[in-house]
């Protein structure tokens, strides 16, 4: 869960006090854009897209304005814009029209729940604007803080005085930017990022920090992002058919997070648990077709309506049907192999056979007897499989699961059709 750019940023920076730039949504009236221009000397207009989708203005997307008709012409543009990062196609829904500011000096914020130090860890440099992995080590501080003091003043002065900051941007940085920590507190975050805050010239001189840029992650899991009444489409990120189906599901017991890597992949691999998910990602690449996250104990209605949205989206064109995950704490194996035992059964049934090869691995709670359910109906089935237990190392499963892919491409995919006495469905055309 996302928010991205300054015209639902600004309201939120607002709950913790922190100055923003105007900004007008995609409804703004030509007076009201012509009024802001007049007020601040040019505009930036941005593509609104839902989530991150990338580096918009390294890819063009992005227009400044000085005048009404420039303004219009850069609106048309972008409204309707298409990016594509990697398999990715993201299309915009608007535009925002957000005042220019002038500065001299660009700083980049975040506040994030950091693996490393097992601690929220502030990273601040005075060379924002930019990104923060270009950047030599010198210039940019990461400092973990205890979250029972948060983020306090005399933390964000010793990182300035560590990367000799200029003087005049230090005073106002200390007192504005611990406001960040409220808001990143009170309301569920897993992390906010600031890039650019320009620190504007008041008519004295004296500088304030504006945010010029905004994003946020938001835990969806811990309620208290919803004290800030967000609209529920703000989440949707463009979501295919199927993540809108599996999403529905949130409210449940249990994990039900996905993504779509490859719509053209031929490996379903529903999996549990976040480190699991990330090995499995890497290392099948492009010939996973989605990404999972189904751990947390789910309850036996849940599993097998996950698995029965999953069979229903994609396992005609799946070659192996790979479910893995590592050996898991709490997780019941039994009933969520029993539940994905049954939506197979009953996707069969209903759809009638298809040539697939299962790979499973997985420790955990009842392990036996779930691996006994999943062999029984797959042996029903008439489906090749292999399992793999606890003791076994996930890279090789994973490995297997794509020599096997590699088989049924090269003619395994026909040798069990003919053993089940089916025509081979039509596979997508690669990616």
């Amino acid at each position: 869960m996302q928010v991205t750019g300054m015209l639902y940023g600004a309201k939120l920076l607002g709950f913790a006090g922190f100055p923003a730039s105007e900004v007008l949504g995609p409804d703004a009236s030509e007076g009201q854009i012509k009024a802001m221009i007049e007020r601040h000397g040019s505009v930036f207009i941005k593509p609104v897209f839902k989530g991150g989708v990338g580096k918009k203005g390294k890819a063009g997307l992005l227009g400044r304005a000085r005048d009404l008709n420039t303004a219009l012409r850069e609106k048309e543009r972008l409204y309707f814009v298409e990016h594509r990062v990697g398999n990715t196609v993201a299309k915009a829904n608007g535009v925002t029209f957000e005042a220019a500011v002038p500065a001299d000096h660009e700083v980049y914020f975040s506040i994030t729940d950091s693996t490393h130090f097992r601690a929220p860890t502030m990273t601040l440099t005075h060379m924002g604007g930019m990104d923060i992995e270009e950047l030599e080590k010198s210039l940019v501080q990461q400092v973990p803080f205890d979250p029972l003091t948060g983020l306090k003043a005399f933390v964000v002065a010793n990182a300035l005085s560590e990367l000799n900051a200029p003087t005049e941007i230090i005073s106002p940085l200390v007192q504005h930017l611990p406001k960040l920590w409220e808001l990143y507190h009170n309301f569920g975050m897993t992390t906010i990022e600031l890039n650019p805050i320009r620190m504007r010239p008041d008519r004295r001189g004296r500088l304030t920090p504006v945010a010029c840029d905004f994003k946020c992650g938001f835990d969806r899991d811990d309620p208290r992002w919803e004290r800030l009444h967000l609209p529920p489409h703000l989440f949707a990120v463009d979501y295919s058919d199927f993540e809108q189906e599996i999403n529905q599901l949130r409210t449940h017991q249990g994990q039900s997070d996905v993504y779509v890597i490859n719509a053209n992949g031929t490996v379903l691999a529903p999996t549990f648990g976040g480190g699991a998910n990330s090995l499995v990602t890497e290392m099948l690449g492009d010939d996973a077709i989605i990404s999972t996250d189904f751990g947390g104990n789910p309850p036996y209605e849940k599993m097998k309506e996950v698995a029965r949205i999953c069979f229903k989206h994609w396992l005609k064109q799946a070659n192996v049907l790979f479910i893995i995950g590592g050996k898991s704490n709490n997780t019941d194996i039994f009933e969520t192999f029993r539940a994905m035992a049954d939506a197979l059964r009953e996707h069969f049934g209903k759809h009638g056979p298809v040539p697939l090869y299962v790979v499973i691995g997985r420790g955990g709670p009842n392990l036996i007897r779930g691996m006994a359910a999943m062999r029984d109906t797959l042996e029903a089935l008439g489906l090749p499989y292999r399992i793999f237990g606890f003791d076994s190392d996930m890279s090789e499963v994973i490995a297997y699961a794509r020599a096997v892919d590699r088989w049924m491409k090269a003619g395994g995919r026909e040798e069990i059709a003919r053993s089940l006495n089916i025509a081979v469905p039509a596979q997508p055309l690669a990616a």
